[in-house]
């Protein structure tokens, strides 16, 4: 059984190494959005090309991030997420040597990878190795601080941008890997789950990569002239046949036939399971555009310096860190239709006030209003839909929903970010044309803001209060504080195996 003390010597180690390894993988998430127009500007990318080297790593991610926790469980939780970070800091050191776009984003594809090993190992490492009672304290710190990395991601990839270039947002997380990984070594028990057994579901996670890279690429491609349209057409096709198989696979799978499946659609037999992915679908979709495009706008119409622009969502953060808890507790006093509602309608106003951002927009009257009034409407979401999704599975299968909540949100973004530029005249070179860009911009966040009140609606007239009332204490999220913006946090599964 765990043995292990948050406040003894070796808990601390451990804490340092899960904090230290996803805080590795945050930062990267964080940082990349502010290097894009220097990259653009070096590597001559398109839009599409800045397109990609955001999707390349959300594809991967999302697409192996369920079979990253699995091959924890069954070779080892410290083995894998060694394995990951290392694999991280390879194809980070090959996006810094990157001299053409195409090869950034086929390593950033190779980072993706590296994130789905590493991100579910760290929580799961905190939950095998800690004592029961000392264990949600070590995941709240796990959340806070990955807070704190999610905070200062944004401020040190501006700095690096402006004062070494942008490779070394990518470079950087080189060190910071090897510490995790002596630290990990060193300090960190291994542990595994006895109970895993059989064959791992790779035919699955194929199938999900290549169904979100076809759809994906046709949509990205789609409006350059370049491309031609047969092309399109068959990558939009073999995205949707790869789409089909894999549900036809995994719902094999779910009833017996072959390896356990990577996605059990049994789990969907819930309707609020099923409704509150569909708000997340919808919400972080509409997200996933702005944080791709705000920091592009703010340097390419407003004229913000790489740091000003990286900082300027430093509010949402800081808002999220101290207000996600309170509004956890109030959702499940009053349940989490009424406050998710409320908080989708005022995230999705914000989003039309940054909407207004123009060419010598002043941050303090023209940014902050807008991003705080958004910071205020998402930090009453995160929490309520964290805990709706655990409280609407089984308690048993906690980690499994938590992943397929955090898959769905990221799948998401990867597709808006795909579809939402092109649809709005952000293609070609629209990011060196200051008026282009902003006409796209606004039109995007119209369309953002459209998503997030369709959340709400959604939200409104399919999540029932009662499922989170009802719910047992374990259906209560464990990442209270958790920041991250681009997709829900992930939970530790509820029941903890035997080291």
């Amino acid at each position: 059984m765990p043995d292990v003390r948050l406040s003894s010597p070796a808990g601390r180690w451990i804490l340092l190494a899960t904090v230290l390894g996803s805080g590795v993988a945050m930062l990267d998430a964080t940082v990349v959005g502010v290097a894009l127009p220097a990259i653009a500007d070096d590597l001559d990318a398109s839009m599409a090309g800045l397109q990609w080297t955001v999707n390349a790593y959300t594809l991967t991610l999302a697409g192996f991030i369920l079979l990253g926790g699995s091959l924890g469980d069954r070779y080892g939780r410290r083995r894998i997420f060694v394995i990951g970070v290392v694999w991280f800091a390879a194809a980070s050191l090959l996006c810094g040597a990157a001299q053409d776009v195409y090869t950034l984003i086929a390593a950033r594809a190779l980072q993706g990878v590296g994130g789905a090993l590493l991100t579910p190992g760290s929580l799961a490492l905190i939950q095998a190795s800690f004592i029961p009672d000392d264990r949600a304290r070590a995941v709240g710190a796990w959340s806070g601080l990955g807070g704190v990395a999610g905070a200062v991601g944004p401020f040190l990839g501006g700095w690096l941008v402006d004062a070494a270039g942008w490779r070394w947002v990518f470079l950087l997380n080189v060190p910071l890997a090897a510490a995790v990984v002596l630290v990990a070594v060193r300090h960190v028990p291994e542990s595994s789950d006895p109970g895993a057994r059989g064959r791992f579901d790779v035919l699955g996670a194929a199938l999900a990569a290549l169904a979100l890279a076809g759809v994906t690429y046709a949509l990205t491609e789609a409006p350059q002239p370049a491309v031609h349209p047969a092309a399109v057409w068959a990558s939009g096709a073999a995205g949707i046949a790869a789409a089909i198989a894999f549900w036809l696979v995994e719902r094999a799978r779910t009833n017996g036939r072959g390896p356990q499946p990577m996605l059990p659609l049994r789990i969907f037999a819930s309707r609020q399971f099923s409704a509150i992915n569909l708000v997340t679908f919808v919400v972080y979709g509409g997200m996933g555009v702005l944080f791709f495009l705000l920091v592009l706008d703010l340097q390419v119409v407003a004229g913000f310096s790489p740091i000003a622009a990286g900082t300027a969502l430093l509010p949402v953060t800081v808002l999220m860190l101290l207000l996600s808890a309170r509004a956890g507790e109030l959702a499940r006093r009053v349940g989490p239709r009424l406050p998710m509602t409320a908080g989708l309608l005022v995230a999705a106003a914000g989003m039309l006030m940054m909407a207004r951002i123009d060419a010598g927009t002043s941050y303090l009257t023209g940014v902050l209003p807008g991003v705080t009034v958004f910071g205020l409407g998402l930090s009453a979401v995160v929490a309520p839909l964290t805990a709706t999704v655990l409280a609407a599975a089984d308690p048993a299968h906690a980690g499994v929903a938590s992943g397929v909540n955090n898959a769905v949100a990221r799948a998401a973004g990867l597709l808006a970010v795909a579809a939402v530029p092109p649809l709005t005249g952000l293609t070609g070179d629209a990011y060196a044309d200051p008026d282009a860009f902003s006409s796209g911009f606004t039109a995007s966040l119209v369309v953002c803001a459209g998503l997030l009140a369709l959340g709400a609606a959604l939200t409104f007239w399919t999540v029932s209060d009662k499922v989170l009332q009802a719910a047992p204490e374990e259906a209560t999220p464990q990442c209270r504080s958790h920041c991250g913006v681009g997709a829900p946090p992930l939970e530790p599964d509820h029941p903890v195996p035997d080291r």
